[in-house]
């Protein structure tokens, strides 16, 4: 009797420990290829034949559907645990979601199998990637008709790059131009600065005095600190407005992370510093989120100080000399004094400091509704103007001193998003932002000793309204429409101020200003609407519309300086676009596109009231009469997956421009050349050309050649002209053939990039000798080919610290990109050492 008791006992407490270790059962979710573990997964449990009451659950014998059981996240581990594993049927279902990963779905069976590890296949490059920035809104990027290159914080980590411009010129799609080493003009399909639109959270830079020459501000956005980047190729007018001709640049930075557990505050923490030996320069970066399950902030702080970039050693052989620096200006005894230089490799005066500086708050007011506080400053140390710092007039050095103040850019917006659905909207989300933008530029001609300083200051208000609605049609074909619409309104004030400084004295005399000296304003209101209409499984239709009213006042008080024939600039210009497009999608290996849309750019005030010397003997003079420029974009595109691993797209497209925006030659009070700045220089203005053209090609390959190497190659073809009475006369902006060849190799805890950047020939015939494609600093039959070999390594230590090395332009190569005024750097060792809590 006892014996029996005794093994019954131990019977039944066999079967309890079996159910307890089985029903507490923990699951492993992991990247299938780096084997780090994936924090907030979303896992969902499916019971086949379950009925749920309340919070209880109980089998029922009937048969019956799939029924969502449970609802958990994996914690920073990648892990979570479960319960309920003592109720499920082998053929309960559980899958996994995060928005960077194609989703899994595994039956209980399989998850036993597989010893509970879940390995997870990165969606990066694939149609299932979630892309924002074409309505604004998430949806997949095959449900998307334009071109869209997206870089996550992985990849932006492991690009390893010193600052947002060198980030976006290494994707292989978008051509960089420099003036100096703190800048960097993106240039998308031939257009540039003003008619490529960057946004940072929902929030658009481009301002009233945005330029048509080259911009650096995008230096001002943190690459340490963004979630992703995503560049749409072509017009996006319908959803962003003015300036999107060429394309839009989306930059959305990271947001704090709240808590799963209620009763559990998460902490989680990221650092890094980075060494880049070809400025003796190096950047930090640390960045802390905290939240509950209501609350939370995000804190980043970046700092980077880079020393003077020195160029590549080897040159071609009809390229020696080419870029050399062999002399520079030092004040010698309180004179000005022309140095020689004893490396000339190394470009005196391109150094530069700069701290960037985001707080966030989020609270999540209830499952429906979250509020979110962002605020954002970044400032510079003085950029010298370097390409300047090099002109030589009557064989001495023209200037002593040319330089950007400071750049300044404060961003605070407030966000409100509500996701509850009604018959309006499934989706809402509200931004008021203000920002405050300071740009400044000084200039001292050689041995004079007036400093003239032009200061920029900018306040600007936007208001944005975006909302979502599915509406799904009844009957067989049950096709499904997105319906997306919004409003935006922006309003700019540019102030303009001017002094003369005498460096002995320090007293101030009146100097003309860059803009007008009154006071300029611009004002935008708009309306939008686009619709993806889902015909069937293998077609979708795509199309919009916009009506945009822009308004611009300019006043000029002290016309001291330049007696111009008016003294204000009145402005209201209002324009509707559109687009249509088609996707198709025969199989899941096949997908076709073909779209067309227009694109419109009001005149800001830059294009009509700026005075200021453009390219060098080259002034340009303010044109109150320009228009508003129109933009009409046919592409057709296509997608081949081979091996279901390799995906092989092409895009054609041809832009057509009336009245587009160029500089041309001109005259002032009747004369082609004014006295500025110390010397006669050639009048020139931006005018209304009667019509342009660019056309293209793009390729790119991407993939894997097997599951631990990844193959990605780009190259883009660019072709502009204005049309003109007689022969097409090359249109500016306009980079060579480009692109970028990469194999990586990534497995567990390695991960190594092997790739080439290239450039061909921009012959001298297809410059722009008027616009700003700056010929002066090229060689006399244009700026020659390139490539470098470059090479970068990651290794993982564990999951919370890493160690990367690079090499770029390994053989030392001397090159200069097209339109730039520095040369690129030389060989460059990159190090930096991540960690994170």
């Amino acid at each position: 009797m006892i014996k029996t008791l005794v093994h019954n006992f131990l019977f039944i407490f066999y079967i309890v420990c079996t159910l307890s270790i089985f029903g507490q059962q923990k699951i492993a979710v992991y990247d299938d290829v780096s084997a780090l573990p994936i924090y907030d997964v979303n896992v969902l449990i499916y019971g086949k034949d379950v009925v749920l009451y309340g919070d209880g659950r109980k089998i029922q014998q009937t048969r019956g559907g799939f029924t969502l059981v449970e609802n958990h996240y994996t914690n920073k581990k990648g892990k979570i645990q479960i319960d309920i594993f003592n109720l499920a049927d082998t053929q309960w279902r559980i899958s996994f979601y995060h928005e960077d990963y194609i989703s899994k779905t595994l039956t209980f069976k399989t998850l036993r199998e597989i010893s509970f590890k879940v390995g997870l296949e990165s969606s990066a490059n694939t149609l299932e990637e979630t892309v924002v920035s074409a309505n604004r809104i998430s949806e997949k990027k095959k449900d998307v008709i334009q071109k869209i290159r997206v870089m996550r914080s992985k990849e932006m980590e492991a690009q390893n790059q010193s600052s947002m411009a060198d980030l976006i010129d290494n994707s292989g799609n978008v051509f960089v131009q420099k003036s100096q080493l703190g800048g960097g003009s993106p240039i998308i399909r031939g257009f540039e600065t003003n008619k490529v639109l960057m946004v940072v959270d929902g929030v658009r830079m481009n301002n009233a005095i945005y330029r048509g020459g080259h911009l650096q501000n995008i230096i001002t956005l943190d690459n340490s600190i963004m979630d992703r980047v995503e560049v749409l190729f072509g017009p996006g007018s319908v959803v962003y407005g003015s300036d999107a001709i060429g394309g839009v640049m989306t930059f959305k930075t990271k947001d704090p992370l709240l808590s799963r557990n209620p009763n559990k505050t998460l902490v989680l923490g990221n650092a890094y510093s980075r060494y880049f030996s070809a400025a003796n320069g190096f950047s930090t970066n640390a960045h802390v989120s905290v939240g509950n399950d209501k609350v939370g902030s995000l804190t980043s702080f970046t700092y980077s100080n880079f020393g003077d970039l020195r160029q590549g050693a080897r040159r071609k052989e009809f390229a020696q000399g080419f870029g050399e620096r062999n002399w520079y200006v030092s004040r010698v005894n309180g004179l000005d004094t022309m140095m020689t230089n004893n490396d000339p490799n190394l470009q005196i005066g391109s150094a530069y400091q700069q701290f960037d500086l985001l707080q966030k708050l989020i609270f999540r007011q209830n499952q429906f509704v979250s509020h979110k506080l962002n605020i954002q400053l970044s400032n510079s140390g003085n950029i010298d103007r370097y390409d300047r710092l090099t002109q030589m007039e009557n064989g001495v050095a023209k200037y002593a001193e040319w330089y950007y103040g400071p750049q300044y850019r404060f961003l605070s917006s407030y966000t409100f998003e509500h996701s509850k659905s009604n018959k309006w909207y499934d989706h809402a989300k509200l931004i008021a932002a203000y920002q405050a933008i300071t740009e400044s530029r000084m200039v001292r001609l050689y041995q004079d000793d007036q400093l003239k300083s032009r200061i920029e200051d900018l306040d600007i208000f936007t208001l944005n309204f975006d909302f979502s609605k599915d509406l799904i049609q009844s009957g067989e074909t049950g096709s499904k429409h997105e319906l997306n619409y919004g409003l935006d309104i922006a309003h700019n004030i540019v102030g303009s101020t001017a002094y003369s400084t005498t460096i002995f004295t320090l007293q101030n005399s009146p100097l003309d200003t860059r803009y007008p000296d009154g006071g300029s304003d611009m004002t935008s209101f708009a309306a939008y609407c686009t619709d993806t209409w889902e015909l069937s499984k293998k077609t979708i239709l795509n199309a919009g519309i916009r009506a945009s009213h822009v308004r611009l006042n300019a006043l000029f008080i002290d016309q001291t300086f330049f007696p111009f024939p008016f003294n204000a600039i009145n402005q209201q210009n209002s324009s509707i676009n559109g687009n249509l497009g088609l996707i198709f999608m025969p199989k899941e290996s096949f997908r076709y596109t073909i779209s067309f849309a227009t694109g419109f750019r009001a005149p800001n005030v830059d294009d009509v009231s700026k005075v200021f010397e453009s390219v060098p003997g080259k002034v340009i003079v303010p044109n109150p009469n320009l228009k508003p420029e129109y933009s009409y974009n046919l592409e057709m595109g296509s997608e081949l997956m081979l091996f279901k691993k390799l995906k092989f797209s092409t895009n054609i497209f041809g832009t057509f421009l009336t009245n587009a925006l160029t500089i041309q030659n001109a005259s002032f009070n009747g004369e082609d050349s004014i006295f500025y700045e110390g010397t006669y220089s050639g009048v020139i203005t931006t005018t209304n050309a009667n019509r342009a053209y660019v056309m293209g090609l793009e390729g790119v390959l991407s993939g894997n050649l097997g599951k631990y190497l990844n193959v990605y190659a780009t190259i883009n073809y660019t072709y502009g002209r204005i049309l003109t009475d007689t022969i097409p006369y090359p249109l500016d902006h306009i980079p060579p053939v480009f692109g970028r060849l990469s194999l990586k190799y990534q497995r567990k805890k390695v991960s190594t990039e092997f790739f080439m950047n290239y450039s061909a020939w921009k012959r001298l015939s297809d410059y722009n000798l008027v616009g700003e494609d700056n010929y002066a600093f090229a060689l006399p039959d244009g700026m020659p080919s390139w490539h470098t070999i470059n090479l970068r390594c990651n290794y993982a230590f564990n999951k919370n610290l890493s160690l990367q090395f690079a090499c770029e332009n390994i053989l030392d190569q001397n090159y200069r990109k097209f339109a730039s005024n520095i040369s690129a750097p030389g060989r460059n060792f990159i190090i930096t050492i991540r960690g994170k809590f």
